[in-house]
C-alpha cells in the first residue's frame, strides 16, 4: 500500500478515470446554481443532476470529478472522530455508457495495481444487495474472493421519486487495533457502529424509475442506465496516511498546529474543540469563497452558526478575541495546489470572517444583558426565549440556565429541546441531501433533431419536428403540449431573462405561446396553448414573438449591464455579479457589497447609467474562445458554467460581457432608467431593483402622486414645500414630547407628595403600598424614584391602572428581611398575572382589577 497525500490520492483518481476515457468535470461551486432543491453541493453527482434526470445531455457520457461539498445535518456531531461539514468526494459517472462489467474490474485494477493505489487485496471487503447476483459474479470475475463479498439489504440507493438502483461498497480493514472487544467481520455483516472497516467508495448502479406505491420489483427500467460513484477523499487520506481520524491528516493538521500556536495549548484527542475549529474553518473558507455570506436564513444562517460554533470552542481554549481568520490562510496552503482561486478570494474571506467574530464576540459579551431583560419582572424563561437566544443571539443554553438560577427564575428546558429538534429537522429538509431527481423524458432525451434560435425579432418560417404532451412524444396536438421547430426566434428562458411569448400560426391553426425553455440535447421547446386547429409533424408555422414585450425586456437587460458597470465605477472592481432576473417589468441585479448602498452613491450610479443611455453607446455581439473573451476583459457571471466558445455583449468600453441574452442595438433606445430599491438578500450581497423606458416613467409619475398626497396632507402650496412642513411638524411634536415629559415630572412630584403620608412605620421600615388610579409602568417608575429618596429604610410597592402594572423596589435594612422580587411574585399572583425580579427591584403585571385590595392587604 502506498503512502500518498491528500493531493497525489486526488490527482491519482483523476487520472485513472481519464485512462478510461473520462472527462475531468472541474468542481461545481457549493452554491448550487438552478437548483433550488439543494442548500449546499452535497455530494460529486449533486453537480450532475441535469445529465442523470436527462434534462441535459453531456458533452462526454464518462465524467471524473473531485467535488467539494457540504453536509449539515450532524453540525453537533462534529468534532467526533468521524463527523464532517466540509468535504471531497471523488466520484465516476457513466450517463447512459457504461455498467456494471466495466465499473468493477476498473475499481480492483485502480485500487490493488502498483501504478495507483496498490491496496493489500485481503484488507478489502465488498458489500452488495442480495438481489444483485449479477454485481457479485463481477467481483468474482475481476479476483475478489467470495469470503470477502457480503450481502447487505440496505445496499439500494433510493431517494424519492426517480432513478434509482442497487448499490455496493468497498470497505478497508483497519486491523484489530481498530477492534478491541474482537469481533471481527461482524462489525460489517451486522453493520455494528465501529472504527475498523472504513467504507471508502460505493457505486451506485443506477438502473430503475421509483415510482409511488409501487414494489421496486414493479420499477421501470430506465432508459439510460447510469454509474454514479462516491469516494470520500478525506477517508481514502485516513487509509493510506495510517493516522487514526481524519483530523491527523494533512488535509486538518496544519490548522490543527496553527490553532495550538494561537491557544499555547497541544493538541489532545479528549478535547473536541481542535478538531470543531478545523472542520468549521474548511467550511467557512469554501462556503465564503463561492459565494456565501453569513445571514440568517437558509446556507448564511448555516455559515453563521458553524462560525459561532467555532468561536465558543475558541474560548474553551482560552481563546477571548478573533482568531478564526488567522486559519484561512493555512487552509487556502493546504487547499490551493487544486483550487487556486482561493488565492483571489483570501482577503474578502478574511474580512468577512474577522467581521462575523467581532460581532458575535460582541454578541457574547452582551449575551447576560439580553437574558437579563428578557427575566426582568418574570418568574419564568420560555423556551422560545431560551432558543432565541441560542439561536439568534449564538448564547449557549448552560449560560442562560446559570443565570436564570441565580436570580430564581425557572426556564423551560423541555421547550428549548422540543425547539431544537424542530430545526434540525428542518436543516434536514432544507438541505434536500441530493433530492430525488426528476423523472427522466425518454422521448425528449433521444430527440437529437437540430433545432437553430435566431436574434431575429421579425416573424419567421419554421417547421415542426418535434411534438410533446408533458415531455412524451405525441403525433398531433389539439389542446396544448410542446413544439420543437426546426428553427425559432423564440428566446428560452436563461441567463436570468425570461422566455418570449407571441402567437405561431398558420392559415389552419393559431397558438399561444406560454413559455420556452431548452431541452436536454438544447432543443428550444415552445409550451403552447392550442387556440384553434391542430398541430402536425411536418407543418409549416409563421412564429410571431411579442415584439413590444421582447423591446421591454431588451432595455431591462441592457440596463443590467450598463447597472453593473456604473456599480463598478462608484463602489469598486470588487463588485461581482451574484445573480439578475430580467423581465418586461422590471429587473434585479444582485452584487457582493458589505453594506447598505448610501443614498448618495445610488444617485450615482443611477446618473451614470443615465449618462450612458444619453450617450448613445452602440451595441456589439461577438462569438469567441472563452480564453480570448477572458484576454478582453468580459465580465462572467459569478459561478456560472461556459462552453469553450461564448458569446460576448459590449457597449464600448463601457462594458463587456459574457451572454447569451437579448440586447438593444443602442443605449438610446433603453430611453429612461430609474432604481425602484436597494435591499439586502444576504449577508455580503444587495439588490437594486431598477425599470426602464415607460415602466420607468411610470414609476417616476407614481411617486409624483404619493408627494402630491403628502403635499395636500401637509397643507403645503406645492411639491417643494412637503420637506419644510414635515420638518416644522416634527419640531412641534418634539417640543409637544417636552410639555409632556415636564408635566408627567411634575405629576410625580405631586403624587409623591401625597404618597408620603401613605407610608406605614413596621419596626423602622417604612412601608407604603398603594394603587395609583390612570398610571402607567413609566410613570410608576418616575414616582418610585422620587418616594424612595424619602425615608432610608422602605419597601415600596406600587400598582398602576392600565394593563395592572406592579412594581417593588426595596432599600436599606429592609433588604435584608424583604425581597422586591418575590414580593412581586406573590401580589401578581393574587391579581392572576407574573413578575419577579432582584432583591431591591422588581416588576410584573396582573390581569384581575378586583383583586388589587387582596393584593395590598397581602403586601401591608
Amino acid at each position: 500500500m502506498r503512502k500518498m497525500t491528500s493531493e497525489e490520492i486526488r490527482n491519482t483518481w483523476l487520472k485513472f478515470f481519464e485512462s478510461k476515457g473520462h472527462h475531468i468535470e472541474p468542481s461545481a461551486s457549493l452554491v448550487p446554481v438552478n437548483d433550488p432543491t439543494l442548500l449546499w453541493i452535497n455530494a460529486g453527482v449533486a453537480a450532475l443532476k441535469k445529465y442523470f434526470d436527462g434534462s441535459e445531455i453531456p458533452v462526454c457520457r464518462r465524467i471524473t470529478n473531485a467535488q467539494k461539498s457540504i453536509r449539515t445535518n450532524d453540525i453537533e456531531n462534529v468534532g467526533d472522530a468521524t463527523h464532517l461539514t466540509f468535504f471531497e468526494m471523488l466520484g465516476n459517472f457513466s450517463i447512459g455508457d457504461y455498467f456494471r462489467k466495466e465499473v468493477i474490474p476498473w475499481a480492483v485494477e485502480m485500487l490493488f495495481s502498483p501504478e495507483w493505489f496498490n491496496f493489500p487485496k485481503e484488507r478489502i471487503y465488498v458489500t452488495y444487495h442480495p438481489d444483485d447476483l449479477e454485481t457479485k459474479k463481477c467481483w468474482m470475475d475481476a479476483g475478489i474472493e467470495e469470503s470477502h463479498l457480503i450481502t447487505k439489504e440496505d445496499n439500494f440507493w433510493e431517494i424519492g421519486e426517480g432513478p434509482c438502483g442497487p448499490d455496493t461498497e468497498v470497505h478497508f480493514d483497519r486491523g484489530e487495533k481498530y477492534d478491541p472487544e474482537h469481533i471481527g467481520l461482524r462489525l460489517l455483516e451486522e453493520d455494528l457502529p465501529n472504527f475498523r472497516f472504513v467504507e471508502i467508495w460505493n457505486i451506485v448502479f443506477s438502473q430503475f424509475n421509483s415510482e409511488p406505491g409501487k414494489k421496486r420489483s414493479e420499477y421501470k427500467e430506465l432508459p439510460s442506465k447510469n454509474i454514479d460513484t462516491g469516494a470520500g477523499l478525506e477517508r481514502f487520506a485516513v487509509v493510506l496516511q495510517e493516522t487514526d481520524t481524519v483530523y491527523e491528516t494533512d488535509l486538518f493538521w496544519p490548522i490543527i498546529e496553527h490553532t495550538e500556536k494561537i491557544c499555547g495549548k497541544k493538541y489532545d484527542y479528549n478535547n473536541r474543540a481542535f478538531r470543531v475549529i478545523a472542520d468549521h474553518m474548511r467550511t467557512c473558507t469554501f462556503a465564503l469563497s463561492d459565494g456565501a455570506n453569513f445571514s440568517n436564513e437558509g446556507r448564511g444562517y448555516v455559515l453563521r452558526r458553524l462560525l459561532r460554533r467555532a468561536s465558543r470552542y475558541g474560548k474553551v481554549l482560552g481563546i477571548n478575541k478573533p482568531f478564526l481568520y488567522e486559519l484561512v490562510d493555512t487552509v487556502i496552503e493546504i487547499m490551493k495546489g487544486y483550487y487556486p482561486y482561493l488565492l483571489s478570494k483570501a482577503d474578502f474571506v478574511k474580512k468577512s470572517i474577522k467581521a462575523e467574530e467581532e460581532k458575535f464576540l460582541r454578541t457574547l459579551n452582551n449575551g447576560e444583558e439580553i437574558l437579563l431583560k428578557k427575566i426582568e419582572g418574570s418568574s419564568s424563561l420560555s423556551g422560545e426565549d431560551m432558543f432565541l437566544l441560542y439561536d439568534t443571539f449564538g448564547f449557549p443554553k448552560e449560560l442562560t440556565m446559570e443565570i436564570c438560577d441565580e436570580h430564581h427564575v425557572s426556564y423551560d428546558i423541555d421547550r428549548f429541546n422540543e425547539l431544537m429538534k424542530e430545526q434540525r429537522q428542518r436543516a434536514r429538509d432544507a438541505r434536500g441531501d441530493l433530492q430525488s431527481m426528476n423523472k427522466q423524458s425518454k422521448d425528449l432525451m433521444e430527440f437529437k433533431l437540430n433545432s437553430e434560435f435566431t436574434y431575429d425579432d421579425n416573424d419567421i418560417e419554421a417547421k415542426v419536428i418535434g411534438l410533446f404532451l408533458n415531455g412524451e412524444k405525441v403525433d398531433v396536438l389539439t389542446e396544448s403540449g410542446e413544439i420543437i421547430f426546426d428553427k425559432t426566434n423564440f428566446y428560452a428562458e436563461s441567463g436570468g431573462q425570461i422566455a418570449d411569448t407571441g402567437v405561431i400560426e398558420n392559415e389552419s391553426t393559431s397558438l399561444k405561446v406560454n413559455n420556452v425553455l431548452k431541452a436536454p440535447n438544447k432543443q428550444y421547446l415552445h409550451f403552447v396553448d392550442v387556440s384553434y386547429g391542430e398541430v402536425h409533424l411536418g407543418d409549416t408555422f409563421t412564429l410571431k414573438i411579442d415584439k413590444k414585450r421582447r423591446q421591454l425586456i431588451m432595455r431591462n437587460h441592457s440596463s443590467v449591464h450598463l447597472l453593473q458597470a456604473a456599480l463598478t465605477e462608484v463602489l469598486g472592481d470588487q463588485i461581482a455579479q451574484h445573480g439578475s432576473y430580467v423581465s418586461d417589468e422590471y429587473s434585479h441585479f444582485d452584487f457582493n457589497h458589505m453594506e447598505k448602498v448610501k443614498d448618495e452613491q445610488l444617485k450615482e450610479v443611477e446618473r451614470l447609467v443615465n449618462q450612458y443611455i444619453s450617450d448613445g453607446i452602440k451595441e456589439e455581439t461577438k462569438v469567441l474562445p472563452i480564453e480570448e473573451a477572458k484576454k478582453l476583459g468580459a465580465k462572467a457571471l459569478f459561478n456560472d458554467k461556459y462552453g469553450d466558445v461564448v458569446r460576448v455583449v459590449t457597449f464600448g468600453e463601457v462594458s463587456k460581457e459574457f451572454c447569451g441574452g437579448t440586447h438593444v442595438s443602442n443605449t438610446r433606445d433603453i430611453g429612461l432608467f430609474v432604481i425602484e430599491s436597494e435591499e439586502s438578500v444576504a449577508s455580503g450581497v444587495r439588490r437594486i431593483t431598477a425599470r426602464t423606458s415607460i415602466k420607468a416613467y411610470e414609476l417616476l409619475k407614481k411617486r409624483e402622486a404619493q408627494l402630491a398626497y403628502a403635499r395636500d396632507l401637509l397643507g403645503a402650496s406645492s411639491l417643494f414645500e412637503v420637506n419644510t412642513r414635515l420638518k416644522a411638524l416634527l419640531n412641534e411634536k418634539n417640543a409637544l414630547k417636552k410639555e409632556l415629559e415636564i408635566a408627567k415630572d411634575k405629576l410625580a412630584n405631586a403624587s409623591a407628595n401625597k404618597l408620603n403620608e401613605a407610608f406605614v412605620n413596621k419596626d423602622g421600615i417604612y412601608v407604603l403600598a398603594e394603587y395609583i388610579k390612570g398610571a402607567s409602568r413609566e410613570a410608576l417608575v418616575s414616582m418610585a424614584d422620587k418616594l424612595k429618596v424619602i425615608h432610608e429604610d422602605y419597601v415600596i410597592v406600587l400598582i398602576g391602572e392600565n394593563n395592572l402594572p406592579i412594581l417593588a423596589m426595596v432599600g436599606g435594612n429592609a433588604k435584608g428581611k424583604y425581597h422586591a422580587g418575590k414580593l412581586v411574585k406573590e401580589i401578581s399572583s393574587i391579581l392572576g398575572g407574573s413578575g419577579g425580579g432582584r432583591d431591591e427591584f422588581a416588576n410584573g403585571a396582573g390581569k384581575d382589577p378586583s383583586k388589587i385590595e387582596q393584593a395590598l392587604k397581602a403586601v401591608k
